[in-house]
C-alpha cells in the first residue's frame, strides 16, 4: 500500500494533517533544524535562496534508501519496481501541483538553470536563427540570461528586454512594441523576482506574446514554492521550477512544457534511459519524458519532492502565499523605521514574500555580518542578478526572505538587529 502523503510504499501514516486556520508556529514544529541547539536561536530569513525541509521529507527520502533503494526503469524485481512507482509517483504529484496536462509534460533536470538550459539548448537552438530576437527583463536570475547570452552569440539572436519602473514593476506596455516586428521568437522572464519580490503578470505577458506569434518561458523558481500555479491558465509554453526552494531537496528540478514542443525537440543530453533502441552508429530517442532523463535520476530526490509537495498541498498553498505577503507588509512598516534604510522593490499588495534592501553607508555584507551574530539569516550580495543590481545603481543589497515557518518575531529581530548595525557602523 502506497502512503498518499509521502508516496511510498509500505509508508506508516503521516503525522501531517491539514491545518486550518494556517498557523506559521505550529507549521515551524514539523521543520527539526529549528529545534537543533545552538549558541543563538535561528531565525532563518533566506528562503529565497533554500527553504528548509520538513521531517516528513527527511522520512521520506531516508524510508527510500532503507527499504528500496534500486535504479528505476531497469529492474523487474520487486524493490526496481517500487523504486520506479516513487519516482513516477512525484512526477504525477507534480504535474497535479501544477495543474498540467499529463505527467509525461513534465521534465526532470537538477535544478531551474538546468531546466532553462534545456529549453536554450534543445528548443532554441532548433528554433532560432540568426535575425531573431529574445524578450528578456533587467530582474532576470543570471539562469535566465547566461544560457540565451550563449545562444545569442553563437547564433547571432538580439536579446531585447521589457523596461523596468522605479518601483521594480515592468512595463508590460511596451511589450507590443518589443515585438512588433514578428522577430521575436521567445519571450523568457521570471513570475516572482528573487531580488523585488515583484510579482509579474504572467498571464497577461503570456497573452501579448502569443498574439505575436512568440513562444513563452516563465522562471517560477520562486513561485511554485509559494502561491498556487496553474501552467495552462498562465499560458506559458514552458515553466521552469526547483524543489529545494519548495521544502525539497536540493539536485532535483523540474520542466514543464506543451506536449507538442516537447515532441518536436531533440534530446539535451545524450546516454542510458532516454534511448529507444541504440547501434553502433544511430540511435532512436524513448518517449516522453524519457526522452530528456539521460542516466540514473535523482531518485531520493524526487522522493523527497513528492513528499514536500504533498506537505505543501495541506498547507494550503492560498494560505502560503497569504502568509508570506502578510509578513512582506509588516517587513514593510518595520524596516521603514530604520533611519538611513531603503527597501526595493514594489509595495507589499505587489509583492511575494522578498524583501531586499540597502543600508545607507554599510556594505551589505557587513550588515548580514551583524545579524548573523545574533542568529539572523540574510542573503547579502547581488543574489545572481546583477545587472538587475547595475540598473538601480547599487553594488549588492542585503535580503530576507521568508515562508510558511517564517514568524512575525523573526521580523522584529531583524528590524532591532538592523538599529544595531547602523549604530556600530555610525561610530
Amino acid at each position: 500500500m502506497t502512503d498518499s502523503r509521502t508516496g511510498l510504499a509500505g509508508a506508516a501514516e503521516s503525522s501531517v494533517a491539514p491545518r486550518a486556520p494556517f498557523d506559521p508556529a505550529r507549521v515551524r514544529e514539523d521543520f527539526p533544524i529549528f529545534a537543533t541547539p545552538r549558541d543563538k536561536k535561528l531565525l532563518y530569513l533566506d528562503s529565497a535562496a533554500t527553504s528548509q525541509k520538513p521531517q516528513v521529507v527527511l522520512d521520506a527520502m531516508d524510508r527510500y534508501y532503507r527499504t528500496c533503494n534500486a535504479n528505476i526503469h531497469r529492474g523487474v524485481y520487486r524493490i526496481a519496481e517500487e523504486a520506479t512507482e516513487l519516482y513516477e509517483d512525484a512526477r504525477r504529484r507534480f504535474a497535479k501541483f501544477i495543474h498540467a496536462a499529463s505527467p509525461r509534460e513534465v521534465i526532470f533536470t537538477r535544478n531551474s538553470t538546468e531546466a532553462i538550459n534545456l529549453v536554450a539548448y534543445a528548443w532554441g537552438r532548433a528554433s532560432l536563427k540568426s535575425g531573431d530576437a529574445i524578450v528578456l527583463t533587467p530582474m532576470e536570475h543570471h539562469s535566465n540570461l547566461v544560457p540565451w547570452h550563449i545562444l545569442a552569440a553563437e547564433r547571432g539572436v538580439e536579446l531585447r528586454f521589457i523596461p523596468m519602473t522605479d518601483t521594480g514593476e515592468l512595463e508590460v506596455s511596451a511589450l507590443p512594441g518589443l515585438l512588433a516586428d514578428g522577430r521575436a521568437k521567445l519571450v523568457s522572464f521570471v513570475h516572482v523576482s528573487n531580488v523585488l519580490g515583484t510579482v509579474n503578470p504572467a498571464a497577461e505577458i503570456a497573452r501579448i506574446a502569443h498574439e505575436h506569434g512568440a513562444t513563452v518561458l516563465l522562471d517560477a523558481s520562486q513561485s511554485a514554492a509559494h502561491m498556487p500555479l496553474d501552467v495552462r491558465a498562465l499560458g506559458a509554453d514552458f515553466v521552469a521550477c526547483t524543489a529545494h526552494k519548495m521544502l525539497g531537496p536540493t539536485g532535483i528540478g523540474m520542466l514543464w512544457g506543451r506536449r507538442e514542443l516537447l515532441e518536436a525537440m531533440p534530446p539535451f543530453l545524450g546516454g542510458g534511459e532516454m534511448i529507444r533502441e541504440v547501434h553502433l552508429t544511430s540511435s532512436k530517442w524513448n518517449e516522453l519524458p524519457w526522452k530528456f532523463e539521460a542516466g540514473t535520476m535523482a531518485i531520493a530526490e524526487a522522493v523527497g519532492l513528492g513528499a514536500a509537495i504533498a506537505y505543501l498541498e495541506t498547507l494550503g498553498m492560498d494560505a502560503v502565499f497569504a502568509h508570506d505577503r502578510e509578513l512582506s507588509a509588516y517587513a514593510l512598516e518595520r524596516l521603514a523605521e530604520v533611519p538611513g534604510l531603503r527597501v526595493l522593490g514594489p509595495s507589499a499588495d505587489k509583492r511575494g514574500g522578498v524583501v531586499a534592501f540597502t543600508m545607507e553607508g554599510v556594505h551589505p555584507h557587513d550588515v548580514a555580518t551583524v545579524l548573523d551574530s545574533e542568529g539572523i539569516c540574510v542573503r547579502a550580495g547581488h543574489h545572481c542578478a546583477m545587472p538587475l543590481h547595475d540598473a538601480m545603481g547599487i553594488p549588492a543589497s542585503a535580503r530576507a526572505s521568508f515562508h510558511c515557518y517564517s514568524l512575525r518575531e523573526e521580523v522584529d529581530a531583524l528590524a532591532e538587529g538592523l538599529h544595531r548595525a547602523r549604530k556600530i557602523f555610525a561610530r
